[in-house]
């Protein structure tokens, strides 16, 4: 710990998790956002002879990790979508016969063959599940990639697990420990009670305005939480027009673009960042003073891990919920755009096969660039609702989707390098063309990923003049040029199936749906109830229902003030 993090003691929790994990036993720990859990696996590992093998669905968090654990002189590795097959048999060999530490992985990478048959020849000493909720079907983010952990687990059976989670109701924590094949049921669990954290609701028709009267009030730092990519934009500019620095965040921005708002924002330069839920996972910026939801969330398990945010420096922070009787309707359409007929579903199963020319009994395996957005416009289709019903058919195993990634530009020379070599071209082109041929193999025979943030510094430029150097490259036919680009992708499990195979089962469609109607619900009772302490409220939704009430949330203050006019 001292080490290579530099950290004199452990925060609560951490030891007793760590002590657990040495001891081989198989381990849930739970622990409220920002509550250190990746060092909970780290600092093990690096006292354990072996490699640890994460799984985490988060990508962006997956890359964070790797360079951070870099920067500690700690080897790691990650395997994500984009990567050539060559560079994955790379990776997998350094972790085999090299000093990795850690191997970074989504689940979806344990639905494939090769990869599971590496994995047993892989030195591991500890298997680390992020975002554990995710292999529940009552959990609120479901992915069925994550049930495959328990084949991992077989093929390993003396390997311990950590199972790491924010935020799990009692049924999710039960499930959760099934799942993963625990040996024997062990929960380690930190109260979720966060005594300087004042939950707010505010019932208002004009949201702008209560908005910057809340930020006017109250200084620091501050998270606004909005449903879509646009009003981000929209509210971020708002917000700079009222004299508050404000930046957005979304899904759609380009790593860079993301890295730079985020950046604004941790340095003071952009006081409030508006974002959709894309924001937020290992975001470690302790002193946001205020978490603002313009809208209602779908549940209280997302409401709560977001809010979670405020305050991680224990200092006095604030989670309001701006509120409106149009809420409650919006809600209620919120269940039939997440859980649309049966008959549409089946629709867009014979579109996104028609679409990627798949014919029935083919697929299998296959991999397809799926730009969301246009499929959609193609075939006339609504964006939510056909997005929800592309997620059911992934629960039913009938595809897979793997959202927006950023991959990597890619170039193959077109030439030979004696032919190159002839070539007159001009100093900045030969310079370039110099460090891709000392730095990457392979590269007249195949394409290949390239760094231009790496090819950027040895230029002394930037990425952009990177890339338009390369695209002149390409014009003259020395090279083939594939740009950074974000591709979602879709998958088939099984091949093709006629409509008449393709149902989705009860326990994925009928209970789940009348799951989330209950979380929608909660959510809006959360928002309108004013006799409960929010707090918990809260905490006994996720079974701690010994709390007492909190004191500091609007609806204790309100029946302080009632009481001192009594």
């Amino acid at each position: 710990m001292r080490q290579y993090w530099h950290y004199d003691n452990f925060r609560l929790l951490q030891a007793e998790i760590i002590e657990s994990i040495g001891t081989g036993n198989d381990t849930l720990a739970l622990m409220p956002t920002g509550g250190g859990k990746s060092l909970c696996f780290q600092v093990p590992t690096m006292a354990m002879e072996g490699l640890c093998l994460v799984i985490t669905p988060l990508i962006a968090l997956m890359k964070d990790q790797v360079e951070n654990l870099h920067t500690r002189d700690i080897f790691a590795e990650a395997i994500y979508t984009g990567l050539t097959h060559k560079e994955i048999m790379d990776i997998l060999d350094k972790c085999q016969f090299g000093n990795r530490k850690f191997l970074y992985v989504s689940p979806e990478r344990l639905e494939s063959k090769d990869f599971r048959q590496r994995l047993v020849q892989l030195p591991i000493c500890l298997i680390a599940v992020d975002e554990a909720h995710c292999i529940s079907q009552w959990g609120y983010d479901f992915r069925p990639a994550y049930l495959k952990i328990a084949d991992i687990r077989k093929s390993l059976p003396d390997i311990p697990v950590l199972a790491l989670t924010a935020t799990a109701t009692p049924q999710v924590v039960e499930d959760i420990q099934n799942r993963l094949l625990f040996r024997r049921h062990n929960v380690l669990q930190k109260s979720f009670e966060r005594k300087n954290l004042h939950y707010v609701v505010r019932t208002t028709d004009d949201k702008l305005s209560q908005l910057v009267h809340i930020l006017q009030r109250v200084g620091g730092s501050s998270i606004v939480y909005v449903r879509n990519r646009q009003k981000a934009k929209d509210i971020a500019d708002y917000l700079s027009h009222e004299n508050i620095s404000a930046t957005y965040y979304h899904a759609g921005l380009t790593h860079q673009e993301k890295t730079l708002r985020q950046q604004a924002w941790k340095t003071g330069q952009a006081r409030v960042m508006v974002a959709t839920n894309a924001f937020g996972m290992g975001i470690d910026k302790p002193d946001v003073r205020t978490v603002i939801h313009l809208d209602l969330p779908d549940t209280l398990e997302a409401y709560f891990q977001e809010a979670g945010r405020a305050g991680r420096d224990e200092q006095t922070a604030y989670a309001v919920l701006l509120y409106n009787k149009t809420d409650k309707t919006k809600a209620a359409k919120r269940i039939q755009d997440n859980y649309p007929p049966p008959d549409f579903i089946k629709k867009v199963y014979e579109a996104v096969g028609n679409w990627l020319e798949v014919g029935i009994g083919s697929g299998l395996n296959h991999t397809f660039v799926f730009p969301f957005e246009k499929f959609c416009i193609d075939r006339q289709l609504p964006f939510l609702p056909t997005f929800s019903a592309i997620q059911l058919l992934q629960q039913a195993g009938f595809l897979n989707y793997i959202e927006e990634t950023e991959t990597q530009p890619r170039v193959q020379f077109l030439m030979t390098r004696e032919q190159l070599y002839s070539m007159a071209i001009c100093k900045e082109q030969d310079e370039l063309v110099n460090i891709l041929l000392r730095t990457y193999t392979g590269i007249f025979s195949e394409f290949v990923y390239i760094n231009d943030n790496r090819i950027a510094e040895q230029l002394s430029t930037n990425t952009h003049e990177v890339n338009r150097i390369l695209v002149e490259l390409a014009h003259e036919h020395i090279i083939q040029y594939i740009p950074r680009r974000k591709t979602p992708y879709i998958s088939y499990p099984l091949e093709r199936q006629e409509l008449r195979y393709v149902t989705i089962p009860q326990n994925i469609y009928e209970e789940r749906r009348k799951l989330y109607k209950q979380r929608i619900e909660a959510m809006v009772e959360y928002a309108e109830q004013e006799q409960f302490c929010r707090s918990q409220l809260l905490l006994s939704y996720f079974g701690q229902t010994d709390s007492l009430p909190c004191g500091q949330c609007d609806v204790c203050l309100k029946k302080k003030r009632q009481q001192d006019n009594t």
